[in-house]
């Protein structure tokens, strides 16, 4: 199989990487971090590139690009570090609002595409544990509209965004609704997170929403899934470099005289490492091409990635901070914050133990066997 990138996609990839060395240097990130980690700033700069529009479909002023190209770029943006909620905002949303009636599309993804509007998921809720039909949310149909009640936590960037979209059940199922920040009812605590970046609590209090589709959890499982091959491309981006930093560290710290690269017991974690990072990457790969699969398959493949991901993050994370030693936790010191992304990434959308269940029980149903 031909794994070899085009050369649109390598320009778009060295695109993103000249951004991220000439604008979002690790002193820019880090100060943005401890400022309370706003994003809004370089979501403007990464529109300014054109990247909001990366999914969107030209006929609402987008390019129209798919998953190889989405994959690049997180790739680029992993190992830049860069915290803006660029998966959820210009991967996800689109793919939520590509089936929407087509005043909602209007309104929304030239918006989107342009970057003057951030639109993000809003589904997590305390006690679900990951499972996307676990949804305590009400919608109640009012006339011509609807109203949505309940609470969504963790949502991406939540305090900053313009609009959710948000999964509620109905007496007829479960639905997916876009709600503006600014709509009646509409409450937000806003916090950082753990990686430099920011989250907030959404609370819905007969709130008027539009109704993005009735379908909504094959909608919903479908983003989820987009979002889980971006972070898994993101994952990639940051191991390969964390792990560049390590060996270069290897290089200059010397014991006894001599570079610690040179001692034989580290080189063979380093070699440990670089292979659990190639692992990531061919699951990585993987992902992103079963994207256009049917939803049994896609779900178990990205699944699988996710595991693959979350183990290769966890060892990579940690081997490479105990090569540093000390400097390695420290605040002012870039390896800690890539280990701390790595440590959220391994979280979102499911952690391993969550996707393990999820392919065991996906092989149970359609091979009739346990593995």
């Amino acid at each position: 199989m031909d794994f070899d990138f085009t050369d649109e996609q390598n320009s778009l990839r060295d695109a993103v990487a000249r951004w991220v060395q000439r604008d979002f240097a690790f002193e820019r990130r880090h100060a943005l971090a401890k400022a309370g980690g706003f994003a809004r700033e370089v979501w403007a700069e990464l529109a300014g590139l054109g990247l909001t529009g990366l999914a969107v479909d030209e006929g609402h002023g987008g390019m129209g690009f798919g998953p190889v190209e989405a994959m690049v770029v997180m790739e680029e943006l992993g190992r830049g570090l860069v915290h803006a909620p660029y998966a959820q905002g210009a991967l996800m949303a689109p793919a939520l609002l590509a089936h929407a009636h087509a005043d909602v599309k209007a309104q929304w993804l030239p918006r989107i595409a342009d970057g003057s509007a951030l639109v993000v998921l809003a589904h997590q809720e305390r006690g679900a544990r990951y499972r996307l039909d676990q949804i305590g949310t009400r919608a109640v149909a009012v006339g011509s509209g609807w109203t949505v009640s309940g609470t969504k936590s963790v949502v991406p960037a939540g305090d900053e965004a313009d609009a959710f979209v948000v999964p509620a059940h109905s007496a007829s199922g479960i639905h997916l609704f876009l709600v503006p920040k600014d709509a009646p009812g509409v409450t937000l605590r806003g916090y950082p997170t753990q990686d430099g970046a920011r989250a907030a609590e959404l609370t819905l209090a007969d709130t008027p929403a539009a109704l993005v589709a009735h379908d909504g959890a094959a909608m919903l499982e479908r983003a989820v899934d987009v979002g889980i091959a971006a972070a898994c491309a993101e994952g990639v981006g940051l191991m390969d470099r964390l792990v560049a930093v390590t060996v270069e560290y290897m290089n200059t710290r010397k014991q006894f005289g001599v570079p610690i690269a040179s001692f034989q017991a580290l080189r063979h974690r380093i070699a440990d490492v670089k292979m659990q990072l190639e692992l990531a990457r061919s699951m990585s790969y993987y992902a992103t091409l079963k994207l256009g699969e049917e939803p049994p398959a896609r779900r178990r493949a990205l699944s699988q990635a996710k595991v693959q991901l979350g183990q290769s993050m966890r060892f990579v994370g940690q081997q490479c901070i105990q090569l540093h030693g000390g400097i390695g936790v420290t605040d002012e010191y870039v390896a800690s914050h890539y280990f701390k992304r790595l440590t959220v990434l391994e979280m979102t959308f499911g952690d391993t133990l969550h996707h393990l269940g999820e392919v065991s029980a996906r092989m149970t149903d359609t091979a009739g066997v346990f593995a």
